[in-house]
């Protein structure tokens, strides 16, 4: 194997570079100087979300167990913007973690750890390297989970989010362990042949119920609310967007591909999961009142959206599920970017706390805005466009009836949306929440929510992209 091969691992390499580079940078940093490393791994990260974007051949290594695609090279590219706009986000908190608590390389560590977990998971050729890559994702964000070590939440939701990770790896490598007993291979290419028996069906569930844990497909949803309550902002917005994204592609892929054999299976049961976990999610977002379990409950019922486009099993499916991923992390990423500017300045997380928000902060007020009616799918903001999108793939195989429940479920979903901005524009707070001015890195972090928001609702030769990129699944 030529060594030039390696440079199909491109972006898993600068990763890993770069966490090096940054134990190097924690061990030599003087504590005075610890903040420093703040800027550095931003810098360092941005660099490699550019680099990113030069395109590259595509191939596999080791046998079969790497591959890479155009396709999964875009992916790889969405997480890093994501990733990206996170550590924008996050850079204002984790200075005050250097001042106060000397600590901070582990954040950016983990977080890319994990980062690189996942670009193994979408890359995996077999079950082997899909489970490597799932655990290396998943274990550095039980300790993000609980980094605030000074807090009793944190704890409690680093310890759920393991205990809950454990047991849906467990299941996940049990399916497995099934669908290689009845095909007789891990690799991709050869279970594509498998036929629809007890054992296999068995395995299937068991694989499918592991990787619904990390999308929170209900009734695999129990740990999100509580999780997200007690980890850090950044951590939440890092689990509803990055993980969940992940998790979402290469469950697509597998069943559009790998066990497409068992696609008369595992229709059905998405036939439901989609109905349970849209219509559970949105009536317990109508009860939140911290913002963080809020959108929690969000996440739940777009999750359940996103399940539109996978039931179709097609190539106009996968590109709307795709495309509706995309739109859900800028939009998502922009509330919750909100949610911690607020956070960091007054320490709140109540739905109540907004009240007046717009006559004291009506920048924020208007991003919040933007994001939740891009959640809610109202025009002309990009989620519209996602939540159109997906009905209509749906549509496409006749889901008639599933398309009708969604859109009643968008229509439950608008109103939790506007209780924010009602709260926000229209209600009055004798003790609202004070003026301030988010920093840099935090407003830099909000406008690149806000234009993905926009620009990706109004330039629709990205979507004939992703269609393109989708082409292997023409039918």
């Amino acid at each position: 194997m030529d060594i030039s091969n390696f440079l199909l691992m491109r972006q898993e390499i600068m990763l890993l570079s770069i966490v090096l580079l940054l134990i190097i940078a924690e061990i030599f940093i003087p504590n005075d100087k610890k903040s420093s490393i703040v800027h550095f791994a931003i810098f360092l990260f941005g660099i490699h979300t550019i680099l990113g974007f030069v395109e590259l051949s595509e191939g596999s290594l080791f046998g079969g167990s790497f591959q890479t695609t155009k396709l999964v090279y875009f992916f790889k590219n969405v997480l890093n913007v994501g990733v990206l706009i996170v550590l924008l986000q996050s850079a204002d908190w984790i200075q005050e973690k250097v001042v106060n608590e000397n600590k901070g390389s582990e954040f950016f560590i983990l977080l890319f750890s994990s980062l690189l977990g996942m670009y193994f998971m979408i890359s995996a050729g077999d079950f082997l390297m899909f489970y490597i890559g799932l655990e290396l994702g998943t274990l550095p964000v039980a300790a993000l989970a609980a980094y605030e070590t000074s807090k009793r939440i944190s704890s409690e939701s680093g310890i759920k989010f393991i205990l809950s990770a454990a047991l849906a790896s467990g299941t996940a490598l049990f399916g497995v362990s099934l669908l290689y007993a009845t095909s007789g291979s891990i690799f991709f290419a050869d279970i594509t042949t498998i036929t629809a028996s007890n054992l296999t069906i068995l395995g299937f569930v068991l694989f499918f119920s592991g990787l619904a844990f990390k999308i929170s497909i209900v009734p695999f949803h129990f740990w999100t609310a509580d999780v997200y309550e007690g980890a850090p902002i950044s951590v939440s917005s890092y689990l509803s967007v990055i993980s969940k994204g992940a998790a979402v592609f290469i469950l697509m892929i597998l069943l559009f591909t790998v066990l497409k054999p068992l696609m008369h299976i595992w229709e059905n049961m998405i036939y439901g999961l989609t109905i349970a976990t849209m219509v559970i999610g949105n009536l317990f977002a109508l009860r939140q009142q911290n913002m963080k379990r809020f959108l929690a409950f969000s996440s739940i019922a777009q999750a359940g959206f996103i399940l539109l486009g996978i039931i179709s099993g097609t190539q106009l499916g996968a590109t709307t599920a795709i495309y509706f991923v995309l739109v859900y992390i800028f939009s998502n990423l922009a509330a919750f970017g909100v949610v911690q500017a607020i956070s960091l300045q007054t320490g709140k997380e109540n739905m109540d706390d907004y009240n007046g928000l717009y006559r004291t902060n009506p920048k924020l007020s208007l991003v919040m805005m933007l994001a939740l009616f891009s959640l809610a799918g109202i025009p002309p903001v990009a989620g519209f466009f996602g939540k159109f999108f997906l009905f209509t793939s749906a549509a496409s195989e006749g889901y008639y009836l599933l398309v009708f429940i969604a859109a009643a479920n968008a229509t439950i979903s608008l109103y939790y949306y506007l209780l924010v901005v009602r709260a926000m524009f229209i209600r009055k707070n004798d003790n609202p929440i004070p003026f301030f001015n988010s920093k840099i890195y935090m407003r830099l972090g909000l406008i690149v929510s806000v234009i993905g928001i926009f620009v990706l609702g109004l330039y629709s030769p990205l979507y004939d992209y992703i269609f393109e990129l989708n082409g292997f699944l023409n039918q």
